[in-house]
């Protein structure tokens, strides 16, 4: 089961479980739409691998199968971890 991660890694731009602009990768490291495709080129700064839409989970899921609260961000941002 997906973590749902409630924020970017670069931006800390929340990401609540409907959002339609997360991206992750088989690793779980989750992006904004906009730094996922404008500063990372649609590739995990972490390990790599591809970044891809994060599905939806339904809401009639949630209570049962809550998301992550853990919020991870990088201190330096993603620019850093590209550069």
């Amino acid at each position: 089961m997906l973590q749902l991660r409630p924020c970017c890694e670069c931006c800390a731009a929340d990401l609540p479980p409907d959002a339609r602009n997360a991206r992750i990768c088989s690793f779980e490291c989750t992006f904004c739409e906009r730094c996922a495709t404008a500063t990372l080129g649609g590739v995990c700064p972490n390990c790599g691998g591809e970044l891809v839409r994060r599905p939806v989970r339904p809401a009639a899921k949630l209570a049962k199968f809550p998301p992550s609260g853990e919020r991870v961000v990088k201190p330096q941002g993603c620019a850093a971890a590209v550069g």
